[in-house]
């Protein structure tokens, strides 16, 4: 099994100390490392029920998509990787317009959002100050995201939401990044992988046009594909 950090990591001294003031903000909230999303038994995925509290099946997961980090009003807030903030809406959407997820997102924890054959995960475990982690919190937090990628045993394929979250992965993957270059809708291969990098599905790149919908959906179709097809063969 893969390691987890606690809930009191204390890896990234700055991070951790952002999460104690907002403990001390909001008691309620999640404030601590979100873990990732995985899918749970299908029995349950109709029931309202808290999904991470669930048995998850990492065996299950074909793909993965890698996050930048947790949003402060976002997973932050809910614990669950994308729910809580406009990100998710999208994510989760696109995600059931292509079979990767079913149930219906209300942006929390206990809805009955189910995901099928994908596990959703965050590059950075904790919430940064303004979305904005430091080069050595990326690379320290890579100690959790490089063994999780390698025990999901029937991985196939990972999405990597924008250009830091898709660094991390290629370096987590042991490879430079100079031979797998971000940009919108390119895939790339390692080993067994493919790799499919998209821009962030924030509000930000939505509003200002960077990333339109049909241009996520467009991603997400191409991994459909590449997954059909590989189930074929």
């Amino acid at each position: 099994m893969y390691p987890e950090p606690s809930r009191d990591c204390d890896f990234c001294p700055r991070l951790h100390d952002f999460i104690q003031v907002w403990r001390g903000n909001e008691p309620t909230w999640h404030n601590a490392p979100v873990p990732a999303f995985l899918p749970t038994d299908p029995q349950n995925s109709a029931k309202s029920v808290h999904t991470l509290s669930l048995a998850a099946y990492p065996e299950r997961v074909r793909l993965l998509i890698i996050g930048l980090a947790p949003g402060l009003r976002g997973a932050n807030r809910t614990g669950r990787p994308f729910t809580g903030d406009y990100a998710g809406d999208l994510l989760y959407s696109t995600l059931k317009e292509y079979d990767f997820a079913q149930g219906t997102f209300e942006a929390r924890p206990d809805d009955t959002l189910t995901l099928n054959d994908c596990a959703i995960v965050n590059a950075v475990r904790c919430v940064p100050p303004e979305n904005k982690p430091t080069g050595a919190e990326i690379n320290t937090c890579r100690q959790f995201l490089s063994p999780f990628i390698t025990g999901l045993p029937n991985l196939q394929a990972i999405v990597t939401l924008g250009t830091i979250a898709h660094q991390s992965t290629i370096r987590a993957l042991g490879q430079p990044v100079s031979k797998h270059k971000f940009g919108h809708n390119v895939q790339t291969e390692i080993g067994k992988l493919r790799i499919f990098s998209s821009y962030h599905c924030s509000r930000y790149n939505t509003n200002t046009g960077v990333l339109t919908e049909a241009m996520f959906r467009e991603v997400f179709k191409n991994v459909r594909d590449y997954l059909n097809d590989n189930h074929q063969n």
